[in-house]
């Protein structure tokens, strides 16, 4: 089976459409986001589609801050805005069943237009009349359906550019443990001048034991022994490559994994006993953060 192709979150849709005299257009849109986020604007009257557009939403994507927009015009010669009558009716008969309870006297009519739906768009009011839920619904499907595409366009190109990244990685890698081959004996060498120092600042009567040496030397290379925290990264590398061309949601997964091979180069650093080994870790880490930076941008 095909593993699916690796996906960011930033991109841009829209759909449109004539039905009677209503032009309706959905624009979708996304930027980045920790987890999914969804907002939905429709028109007054169209409430009852939002639990089906959060639905198909959500089939589609798992990350990101989506923004689901659907417009609504009339093209006839009809008022911009209607009044609800009904509504209204209802409002003042209200008020008549509470006499003495809401003001010295009648409702004011500007008071009564202010509340929500009296004063509705003309184009809302008479969408069940011209268009349906399905048209609407499925010029919903084609506006995310190319919002998906814009998606896994921009993943396609952040593959490409975190390909790049994990090779850096590794050529990196590759060099710290040529470099990590050279640390016993330059820890030898330190050792030795050390020694030298001490036994010209007047510390030649003192008998320096051998094995006392070779007990310094075993533990400082203990100490420098840095070839656990290349094997982890080269693992760390081997499983970011897998999540890059698994393609399913990786973002999360990504952004872990570059917390952990920033532990390793940090630890790298720590344990470097020569300037090498040290500018190699510092190039680490500083491929690790641009790594991380890209890996933000994956759903």
């Amino acid at each position: 089976m095909t593993a699916p192709p690796l996906s960011g979150m930033t991109g841009f849709a829209e759909e449109g459409g004539a039905a009677g005299a209503v032009v309706w257009l959905w624009q979708a849109k996304s930027v980045n986001g920790r987890g999914l986020d969804l907002r939905c604007r429709l028109p007054g009257g169209l409430d009852r589609l939002e639990a089906e557009v959060r639905r198909r939403a959500q089939a589609r994507f798992s990350r990101g801050a989506v923004s689901l927009n659907l417009r609504l015009e009339r093209q006839d010669e009809a008022p911009a805005y209607v009044i609800n009558r009904s509504w209204l009716d209802h409002l003042i008969g209200l008020a008549g069943d509470y006499p003495g309870r809401v003001g010295d006297g009648p409702p004011r009519l500007e008071a009564l237009l202010a509340v929500p739906g009296v004063v509705v768009s003309a184009a809302g009011g008479s969408v069940p009349d011209d268009i349906s839920d399905d048209v609407l619904l499925a010029g919903l499907d084609h506006a995310l359906d190319g919002l998906v595409a814009a998606r896994l366009a921009e993943g396609a190109a952040l593959a490409a550019v975190l390909g790049r990244l994990l090779d850096d990685i590794a050529a990196l890698v590759t060099a710290a443990g040529a470099a990590a081959e050279c640390q016993p004996e330059a820890m030898r060498r330190v050792l030795a001048r050390q020694l030298a120092d001490l036994l010209a600042a007047g510390a030649g009567d003192s008998a320096i034991d051998p094995d006392r040496v070779a007990q310094e030397l075993a533990l400082l290379a203990v100490k420098g022994d840095v070839r656990e925290e290349l094997d982890r990264l080269a693992a760390h590398i081997a499983q970011a490559r897998d999540l890059v061309d698994g393609g399913a949601p990786a973002g999360r997964r990504l952004d872990f994994l570059c917390q952990e091979f920033n532990r390793e180069a940090n630890t790298l650093c720590a344990k470097a006993q020569t300037t090498e080994l040290t500018a190699i870790g510092l190039d680490l880490k500083q491929a690790v953060d641009r790594l991380r930076e890209q890996a933000q941008n994956v759903e």
